[in-house]
């Protein structure tokens, strides 16, 4: 069974501390499915046909969180078993989520252990922000997440939340996301 794409995530977990200001309310997939402790190095490949101007920010946004977790990443070539693989595709591409076309669903990742990050290819990337396109790195940072485990967020500003706009930049992890990732690794 495939694990269900990030769209899919369950199971929010909530915090609240005085006078009920929300401090962390990040979730899990439903199962709470992780890497195991001897898979805290991940490695990582891009599939063919990916656009050269991808390479930098998602690599970027890996040392993102490998800088605020106990992960360490590495880039591999796609015929070495990557861990985790990330892809450009258009509709269905084969992996019960197909993409929608311009507008909607911009990317998606699977939970652990599956590995698989997808950008729609019908999107408009960019490096940074650029009115009517998605950052390619914030995008990622978010992905990333997806595959470590983390659900979405209802914190505003948190990587981890569902939506972003085009011409927006975030190129670093809120408390929440790293609340949320410490507590599913128990680290």
């Amino acid at each position: 069974m495939v694990p269900p794409p990030c769209d899919q995530a369950k199971k929010r977990h909530s915090h609240h501390h005085h006078g009920g200001d929300t401090v962390a309310d990040y979730s899990f997939f439903q199962g709470n499915p992780t890497w195991p402790a001897s898979k805290y190095h991940l490695t990582y490949a891009f599939l063919q046909g990916n656009p050269a101007e991808a390479m930098g920010p998602v690599s970027s946004a890996f040392q993102t969180w490998a800088a605020n977790t106990h992960f360490t990443f590495s880039e591999v070539q796609s015929n070495q078993n990557p861990d985790l693989t990330v892809s450009f595709h258009r509709g269905d591409h084969g992996d019960a989520a197909p993409f929608d076309g311009p507008g909607g669903t911009i990317a998606h990742a699977f939970a652990p252990t599956n590995g698989r990050f997808h950008y729609d290819a019908d999107e408009r990337f960019s490096v940074g922000a650029l009115s009517g396109a998605y950052d390619l790195e914030t995008v990622a940072l978010h992905e990333i997440g997806h595959l470590l485990g983390l659900g979405h967020s209802s914190v505003q500003g948190a990587i981890m939340f569902p939506s972003i706009g085009s011409g927006v930049t975030q190129q670093s992890l809120h408390g929440d996301d790293i609340q949320g990732i410490k507590a599913l690794y128990n680290t």
